[in-house]
Formats: C-alpha cells, structure tokens, sequence
C-alpha cells in the first residue's frame, strides 16, 4: 500500500497499519497515523538504553516477573471486545513494562502496560505531551513517564483512585523515582539515566 495519505475524517486501523510497508515505522492515535521518522538521536538511545537497564535490574532483584520491551514494539490498546484488525490505537513506546504474561503475544502487548515510557524529542513533543497522555490515561496505563532530556527531568503520572492521571510529579536528574510493580517498590535513580 505505501505510507497512508489521510483524507479528511479518514480513521485507519491495525488492520491497515499491518499492510503499510515493514521498513516503515507507524503509530495509530484514535484512527490517525503518525510517522515515526526521523531516528532518535544518539542521547534519545543513551536515556533509552540507561532506563531499561535500571528496570531490568531493579525487577530482578526483586524477583519480579515483569518483562521490559524497548521501541520498536507494538502496544495495541483496544476498546472493550474489540477485535484486532477494528483497534484504532497501535502505538510504539520507547520503553514499555508489561507484567501480565497474558498480555503479550507474537504481535507485540494488547493491552494497558504498567508503565509506559516516552523520550521527547522536539519532532514527538506534542503527540507525547498531548496525545499520547490522553491516550495512555484512557486505556488505563497505571503510570505514564516522560522523559524530557534537555531539562534532564522526568514527568511522573500515575492514575488515580478515579482512574485519571493526577498533575504529574516532576522528577530531576539527581532525584529518584519510585515505582510500584508487582507489589514491590523498586526504587530507579535518574544520575544513572542521563
């Protein structure tokens, strides 16, 4: 098929997004296709590398069962009983950690991860900023980071007891973040990040 051209009011779903061509990475938000060019630049992969190293091995020493996917990886995020190929919603997070094995499959996870990570970057900005926190809080993404290297900080938002994000704790480089996953609170230093 090529790369979608949108139409006014045209929504695209995993159904199409599986027939656009391989070499080419796509996220759907709500029907709408967004490229992911260009590549992430050199320190993007660094705090990328960095963080799933510090989950990785936070997880382990808690014994934790938890498996940490970085980009690309498809997220599909379904509306109730909806079928694949009808979903809406395919995104590609720079770091996802999925702690319900029942969740993954060989297309990637269906289903809300428990923590979802984004790296801005100024071409991404507002579809994380934006879109994405919209997204992620509808579909019940317990907690949602993102990464805004320049500043060195980290926005923290976690669903609430209405299942709605709260304002957002803003984590520094010299800071720690605490992470609750499966019942333990794993601790994830941002001086080994950035």
């Amino acid at each position: 098929m090529g790369q979608p051209v949108r139409k006014e009011h045209e929504i695209f779903t995993y159904a199409d997004y599986l027939s656009w061509p391989g070499d080419e990475n796509w996220e759907l938000i709500e029907g709408v296709p967004f490229d992911m060019s260009p590549a992430p630049s050199p320190y993007h992969q660094e705090i990328s590398m960095n963080l799933s190293f510090e989950l990785l091995r936070r997880i382990k020493e808690k014994k934790g069962k938890c498996k940490v996917y970085a980009a690309p990886f498809d997220v599909r995020l379904p509306e109730k009983n909806q079928p694949d190929e009808k979903t809406l919603n395919v995104v590609q997070p720079d770091i996802s950690v999925i702690c319900n094995p029942d969740k993954i499959d060989d297309k990637g996870c269906k289903g809300a991860p428990e923590l979802i990570i984004e790296i801005v970057s100024p071409a991404t900005a507002k579809k994380d900023l934006k879109y994405k926190l919209q997204l992620y809080e509808k579909h019940g993404v317990p907690e949602y980071w993102i990464v805004l290297p320049e500043e060195r900080t980290v926005q923290v938002y976690r669903l609430d007891e209405k299942k709605t994000y709260d304002r957002g704790d803003v984590y520094f480089q010299d800071d720690t973040i605490p992470l609750k996953l499966e019942n333990a609170v794993l601790e994830i230093n941002l001086e080994s990040v950035f």
